[in-house]
């Protein structure tokens, strides 16, 4: 009786998968992606509307770069990290932390630039309606 059960398990699981095999072939024709579409607009309503949340990200990366030694990716919390492995004499690893810490105050640069801009565009967005028109 067990065999009898095993083997009619096997024959519904082919025929399933038969079933599928053919219908899927068909299914990947007609669901194949159209040529990528070049974009009609520049986006501008999405970004008017995802501008006050944009603003709110980069000044909360500012805010953590910028806390004190206590907050964990600050750039103070880094630096004590550099100056401890200086102090214990780990040279390698004080090579790789400063570098970390180069990149990281060149990020406050950037989101600086990025928050002017920002402002910029939320301007632009109240002049034009919101990028409707």
């Amino acid at each position: 009786m067990n065999v009898r059960r095993h083997r009619r398990t096997l024959l519904v699981g082919a025929a399933v998968a038969a079933v599928l095999a053919g219908t899927t072939g068909a299914a990947v024709a007609e669901s194949a992606p159209s040529p990528a579409a070049t974009p009609t607009g520049d986006g501008a309503q999405a970004l008017c509307k995802r501008a006050p949340k944009i603003d709110r990200r980069i000044q909360r990366a500012l805010d953590r770069l910028n806390a004190g030694a206590d907050k964990r990716g600050s750039i103070a919390r880094l630096q004590q990290r550099v100056d401890n492995a200086k102090s214990a004499g780990h040279s390698e690893i004080a090579t790789y932390l400063q570098d970390r810490l180069t990149f990281r105050k060149s990020l406050v640069t950037t989101l600086r630039q990025r928050q002017q801009d920002l402002a910029d565009v939320r301007t632009w967005c109240k002049d034009n309606d919101g990028g409707a028109s």
